[in-house]
């Protein structure tokens, strides 16, 4: 039976993607009637209910994190890259600005502030390879603040629990309360793609199909870099 535009299709990402993806299944809805709702939490939590058999017709991750879910037979072969996400710095409103203009510049931030956070997702993993590499992670790890999965760091950084919190741009765009200091400079940015995946038990394939079609279209661009990213 084919799809029909009264059937939601339902699907589940991690939270650097949410408002680029309100954006979209918004725009697309309007354009075709089809009904998108799509459920943000932490990527690690995600990957988790899709792995636990929650039933989902599409799942957008970062790309590894689909692929561990196609291996793992709870998506269809053929991930579809969507957009690509760098992580970016930020203070407290009012707090005064850390230079990131360069390496040794950002090193030197994170030594200076008392307190410090980053996600538990794939560019806090990265953050933490680039201290050990910097040879700064036990000097780090003690005044680290873990945001737990699905809270957003930059609202740590408002309440004044640390003073410096790394993310996706993405997430620290629509935070009240805080100063976005600027992406990390070039040598040392850390660039993560986020994909999609459909579940290999949806009955609203086509559907998914069509949207995912616009969402990787020249049309979906602007959207995709208004909310800090650019297109896969």
């Amino acid at each position: 039976m084919s799809d029909t535009p009264n059937r939601t299709v339902r699907g589940i990402s991690s939270m650097a993607t949410r408002q680029v993806l309100a954006d979209l299944t918004s725009a697309h809805t309007a354009r075709t009637g089809q009904v998108v709702v799509i459920e943000s939490v932490g990527g690690v939590d995600a990957a988790k209910r899709v792995q636990a058999g929650e039933a989902f017709d599409l799942v957008i991750l970062a790309s590894d994190a689909i692929d561990k879910l196609i291996a793992g037979g709870h998506l269809k072969p053929g991930r579809i890259d969507l957009v690509r996400s760098g992580v970016a710095a930020c203070v407290r409103a009012g707090a005064p600005v850390p230079d990131l203009s360069s390496e040794a510049a950002v090193k030197a931030a994170v030594l200076a502030a008392d307190k410090i956070s980053y996600s538990t997702g794939p560019s806090g993993v990265a953050l933490h390879k680039l201290f050990e590499r910097w040879g700064i992670a036990d000097a780090v790890a003690g005044k680290t603040v873990q945001a737990p999965p699905g809270v957003p760091v930059a609202s740590l950084v408002a309440r004044g629990e640390v003073a410096l919190g790394f993310q996706q741009l993405s997430e620290l765009l629509h935070v009240e309360g805080i100063t976005i200091a600027g992406p990390l400079p070039e040598p040392i940015q850390i660039t993560t793609v986020f994909s999609a995946g459909v579940a290999v038990n949806t009955p609203h394939a086509d559907a998914v199909h069509a949207l995912l079609t616009f969402m990787t279209s020249r049309e979906a661009d602007a959207a995709k870099q208004r909310q800090g990213m650019a297109a896969a």
